[in-house]
């Protein structure tokens, strides 16, 4: 057991047990489950219905922590309810979308009241209490508005509370921790710093201008229910990443975690040294279960998508603050108001800040390559004894382009396998569909990254009219050839005999004889910054054409952080980083006109996900008794 699990255990071991009066109680004990665990249960659902709580205890039953007296951790929290709601969601959207996800977007918009404290789980029942009474004795003198002004930090942006409202707002923490302490038998702490409403913290520096931009859009005026909200969370798992499960998977090992779609998972960074390449350790907050998962089959989730509402206590301040007129924006059927001059501004600012965009630099790792499928020795499967090239499996390409050497030299500079070129083919169909121009296509000497840039320019319809520049500086870290030495790669001239669109003209900024074998990581991250560099400053800066650079999985770090001048990911995680990157893993950037900045944004196209698909052989499977 690790430390701060045992910790939490002696916490709560020892505590008195209460009784508790909940209606749901009874049918479950009727039903035969033991009373703690019929409790757990109620508490882990939100004492909604007795159906949810059925339901988790049967999804429990195997669950190896089930028994344990662990509670849960309790919040209470004021969030804006309307027009205002919708706002912030809309900006909470944007901001994700042209700035990338920061610490504000693992939880909904919130001003916190009561931070997080323990309750037992018989006592629970006691909170909702509390919150009903406080809320009664607040409700007269609740603010019929509260008046928010917009504060902005290298690091922090946010709309801080009027201090006369956030006097009463602090009393009503007081009152209600005051009451929760004493009925509930927990330690409950109100906030009394600043009162705040967090739009977006722990962000990179050259981003604030323009969450700034967004966050001006925001009307702090707009009419707004105020509802007083208790939440829930598991404390084992504060400190864990959240994922969601995209699709469901079987386990086919003892070890390994039934998920469904849709089902969140708890994902510990300090046990990830045990899992696979593409796999990772997660417990199912579904069933508690532990165990291996594939990671593609997954998608980051909030920190707030794992946590349980319990109750709300809603302050009805509109018969104080404005009674409705003819002139009122048109209310939708559930009561949440269409803001049609907010929706305006936002559309303004992003589209004056897309009409600011001049490029957009691609760069994506090469397809599924053929070695990856079939292992080091792959090209002795596809020898003949006179050392004739054939397609032993359809995954296997149909040809080897000629060489004037011999073919052995593919096995340190191996092709694309047959998926690697339809998937290749496939993102340039989607860059297609999204109407993307690319203007220049910049890609390492490696076969498998030219040929990986060929077949996206035949998806967009492009080959024969933009021509890709071979540019050895973009050759991934040398420190990982297992050679130890430089692969041979295919001439500029064989590549064009293989009918390869290939710019002839092109002179590669980092000539082949330049890269050393087994550099150091600060030569290669060096290396990547010269050549981004060299690439922006070759290619036109007018017009909004895209820069696609096809290089390997060590590339989107080093190029993409150079280009928005990030600093370099340290050395010690780097190859895990890379480890988690795909075949066709894709970053994209838009440069800011008006800053002569560049940021990472969303690339043009969807990830391509897909499962594997093993050798079949029919006589030993079939026929086999």
């Amino acid at each position: 057991m690790a430390v701060a699990e045992a910790q939490l255990y002696s916490k709560v071991s020892n505590k008195p047990r209460g009784r508790s009066t909940s209606a749901l109680l009874e049918p479950l004990l009727a039903k035969g489950f033991p009373a703690h665990l019929a409790q757990k249960a109620l508490v882990a659902t939100g004492q909604k219905t007795v159906e949810d709580a059925v339901k988790w205890l049967h999804s429990h039953c195997n669950d190896p922590s089930l028994e344990d007296p662990i509670p849960q951790e309790y919040a209470l929290y004021l969030c804006p309810r309307g027009r205002l709601h919708s706002r912030l969601q809309d900006f909470w959207r944007e901001s994700k979308r042209q700035c990338g996800k920061n610490r504000a977007h693992e939880v909904f918009p919130h001003v916190t009241l009561c931070d997080f404290f323990t309750c037992e789980d018989q006592k629970v029942e006691l909170l909702y209490d509390v919150l009903k009474k406080v809320g009664d004795s607040f409700s007269q003198i609740f603010p019929p508005s509260i008046s928010l002004t917009l504060h902005a930090s290298p690091s922090y942006l946010g709309f801080f509370i009027d201090d006369s409202q956030a006097n009463i707002l602090k009393d009503f923490a007081v009152a209600f921790s005051t009451e929760a302490s004493a009925l509930a038998d927990c330690h409950v702490k109100p906030s009394l710093k600043q009162f705040h409403l967090t739009l977006a913290h722990r962000f990179y520096p050259h981003h604030q201008k323009t969450l700034e931009q967004l966050a001006k859009c925001i009307n702090p005026g707009e009419p707004c229910q105020w509802v007083a909200a208790l939440y829930s969370r598991d404390m084992r798992f504060v400190h864990y990443q959240r994922l969601r499960a995209l699709f469901q998977y079987k386990p086919q090992n003892i070890d390994e975690l039934m998920i469904n779609a849709g089902d969140l998972i708890y994902v510990d960074p300090r046990q990830q040294s045990e899992a696979g390449e593409g796999w990772v350790i997660g417990t199912s907050q579904r069933t508690g279960c532990r165990g291996f998962l594939p990671e593609n089959y997954t998608e980051r989730a909030h920190e707030s998508d794992t946590w349980v509402k319990h109750r709300e206590y809603v302050f009805d301040t509109a018969s104080r603050s404005f009674t409705k007129t003819e002139k009122e924006p048109n209310v939708k059927p559930n009561g949440e108001a269409h803001n049609l001059s907010m929706s305006r501004s936002v559309t303004n600012v992003v589209s004056l800040q897309n009409a600011a965009l001049r490029r957009g630099v691609l760069v994506m790792s090469h397809g599924e390559r053929v070695d990856q499928v079939f292992g080091k020795s792959w090209l002795q499967q596809c020898l003949t004894a006179d050392g004739k090239y054939y397609r032993a499996d359809l995954n296997f390409p149909s040809s080897l382009p000629k060489q004037k050497d011999s073919m052995k030299q593919f096995e340190c500079d191996p092709p694309l396998s047959c998926c690697g070129i339809f998937q290749s083919r496939l993102i340039g169909e989607a860059l297609l569909e999204q109407e993307v121009t690319v203007s220049c296509v910049y890609s390492s000497p490696a076969l498998r990254c030219v040929q990986t840039a060929q077949h996206v320019l035949q998806g967009l319809k492009l080959n024969q009219k933009v021509r890709i520049k071979v540019e050895p500086g973009l050759f991934e870290w040398t420190k990982w050839e297992a050679s130890r030495a430089i692969p041979k790669f295919m001439t500029v001239a064989e590549l064009v005999e293989a009918s390869y669109d290939i710019d002839t003209s092109y002179r590669g900024n980092f000539p082949l004889s330049s890269l050393v074998p087994s550099e150091s990581y600060e030569d290669y991250v060096s290396r990547s910054s010269a050549v981004i560099k060299h690439i922006i400053s070759a290619c036109p800066s007018k017009g909004r054409g895209v820069i696609l650079i096809v290089g390997h999985g060590s590339s989107l770090a080093p190029l993409t952080r150079a280009l928005t001048g990030l600093p370099s990911r340290d050395s010690r995680d780097f190859a895990q980083m890379v480890q988690k990157i795909p075949a066709l893993g894709m970053c994209f950037c838009e440069e800011q006109k008006e800053e002569n900045k560049w940021q990472m944004v969303n690339p043009p196209v969807k990830t391509l996900t897909h499962g594997a698909n093993a050798a079949f052989n029919w006589r030993n499977t079939i026929m086999e008794n």
